[in-house]
């Protein structure tokens, strides 16, 4: 479903990504509009899907898990059934953080968060368990240089 985003819309999303814990009066105040029209927009955003669930940004580090991997992923199967095992495998393990299937040479990209290297091969090890993959190479990340979760709305077609 296509929805219509204009200039008040851009600024109560903005809003919304940098803290949405913010009050409705503080939201209006931010985008210099009133409580009732702001909510309105936001529960018919929220109906047309581009507000999705709303949730905390927690601190991996802080809570210990300081290795963050790149998992690259080659397979030589592509049929249904091993991409339907493959997935479930993905979603029920709690450390992939993302994946992506990808054009070109490497078909999966997965970021992976563990405590250490050992945990990282105890993960390894339980994927290949479960489903067979031809090659798997994983990059340890040295240093977060950016991570966020703000989408570039200034980016976002404005509705007619």
């Amino acid at each position: 479903m296509s929805v219509q985003i204009d200039a008040l819309d851009r600024k109560i999303l903005a809003a919304l990504q940098e803290d949405a814990s913010r009050s409705l009066d503080e939201i209006a105040r931010l985008v210099g509009s009133s409580k009732t029209p702001v909510w309105t927009r936001i529960r018919k955003l929220r109906e047309a899907g581009v507000i999705g669930r709303q949730t905390v940004l927690l601190d991996a580090e802080a809570l210990g898990l300081e290795a963050c991997f790149f998992v690259l992923i080659r397979t030589s199967e592509h049929e249904a059934g091993w991409q339907k095992k493959f997935l479930a495998a993905l979603r029920a393990r709690p450390e992939v953080l993302e994946a992506h299937r990808l054009a070109g040479e490497i078909d999966y990209i997965l970021k992976v968060r563990v405590r250490n290297a050992r945990a990282y091969d105890a993960f390894y090890q339980a994927l290949i368990s479960e489903v067979r993959i031809y090659n798997v190479t994983a990059l340890l990340s040295m240093e977060e240089i950016k991570a966020t979760t703000l989408l570039p709305l200034e980016q976002v077609p404005s509705g007619s």
